[in-house]
């Protein structure tokens, strides 16, 4: 699919722009913001005429309105993972009544979601998923099992679990694909996750006990395998393009760093920022190329494969540029609070995580190579 942006579309950016400019700094808290975005139509754009969202909108609008709000500065989403990932995998699996419950609070920014796939033993090969969820007299499932890398849990509402309803099953039969409440004191546990950048975005999840409405099974049970494979397949896209904004803003932050240390005089360093420079520009245009496009032709494991690399790639950059000064902090140590990190150490960090989150490139190439290409399947057992 050929991808380009109308004059209607260039007229709805500036009404974005304008709508942005007019709200961002009016945020109290990320909660309230999502309100805010949903009271404004916002949020759902990407639903198309199913009823459930608020303003209807091309994919190229769609488009415009992540990138405006990625160059905006707006509040990080905190709702993103039920608009973009919990309610497409309704609309294509859920049944009326779960969409009619469940759509709406997201649409007016009411519920926040999390997303429960990872666990200690399960993270890239999610097939090994050893939470259980246990079928009771009284309608409902009983989970048990810890979850893990689990971001935003600690905000969210509910969380959308993949576990395993029957206990005599391996690997990718046998799952279900289940909604949970999060406010369920002494059965559910969130416990927040430091990481080398001081931050905390993630979180594990232990659930003991915890409820789940058997009418809250998406897809039936036992068919988690197959909803959960097709909601991963909603995680890039649009926001591809929003992401490579905030990729650029990055890079225009090492390019002046570059320039203040004139580590831009060493042609080698130039090569390199050029480099960076133009394989985003491509990745842009792949983006937009591939934007659309139906059936497993592997665009978004190929895509995560560029982004996740030249990431990296740009962290160890923003230290480069800055010689002797990368490593240290902007103020002095202490025990009480021994580092702080500014813009492009904290890149650096957490760059280094961008080839294992989300599928590891041995994952991502391996279904390039076995769903693509259709090339024979690894040897159970050869190390």
């Amino acid at each position: 699919m050929e991808f380009g942006f109308t004059e209607e579309d260039e007229a709805f950016r500036t009404e974005v722009r304008e709508w942005l400019a007019g709200h961002t700094n009016d945020c109290q808290d990320r909660r309230s913001w999502e309100r805010t975005l949903g009271k404004s139509g916002w949020i759902g754009l990407g639903w198309s005429e199913s009823g459930y969202g608020n303003r209807t909108a091309t994919l190229t609008r769609q488009v415009v309105w992540a990138e405006e709000y990625a160059r905006s500065g707006a509040p990080a989403r905190s709702g993103h993972i039920g608009e973009k990932l919990l309610a497409p995998t309704l609309l294509a699996h859920g049944s009326e009544e779960q969409k009619a419950r469940f759509l709406p609070p997201v649409a007016a920014g009411d519920e926040l979601w999390c997303q429960g796939y990872s666990e200690p033993g399960a993270g890239s090969d999610l097939a090994g998923v050893r939470t259980r969820a246990v079928r009771d007299g009284d309608g409902t499932y009983r989970i048990s099992g810890q979850k893990i890398w689990t971001s935003l849990a600690h905000e969210a509402d509910w969380c959308f679990v993949l576990a395993r309803t029957d206990p005599g099953s391996s690997r990718h039969r046998g799952l279900s694909f289940l909604l949970v409440p999060m406010d369920q004191p002494g059965r559910v546990e969130v416990r927040p996750i430091r990481q080398m950048t001081g931050t905390s975005e993630f979180n594990e999840v232990f659930f003991d006990g915890a409820h789940a409405r058997a009418e809250h099974v998406v897809g039936g049970e036992g068919n988690g395998w197959r909803v959960a494979m097709s909601l991963l397949g909603f995680e890039r896209g649009v926001s591809t393009l929003a992401q490579q904004v905030g990729f650029a803003q990055e890079l225009d932050r090492v390019v002046r760093a570059a320039v203040r240390s004139d580590a831009v005089a060493d042609p080698v360093v130039r090569g390199l920022l050029v480099r960076q420079w133009a394989e985003l520009r491509v990745m842009r245009w792949n983006a937009l190329r591939t934007l659309g496009g139906s059936g497993d032709t592997g665009a978004p494991n190929v895509a995560k494969l560029l982004w996740a690399g030249w990431h990296q790639r740009l962290g160890e950059l923003a230290l480069l540029v800055r010689g002797a000064e990368a490593a240290v902090g902007p103020r002095e140590w202490s025990p009480e609070s021994p580092y702080e990190l500014d813009e492009l150490q904290y890149l650096s960090l957490f760059s280094r995580a961008d080839t294992v989150y989300g599928g590891s490139d041995q994952v991502q190439r391996t279904i390039i190579a076995e769903r693509v290409l259709g090339l024979p399947r690894e040897p159970k057992g050869v190390v």
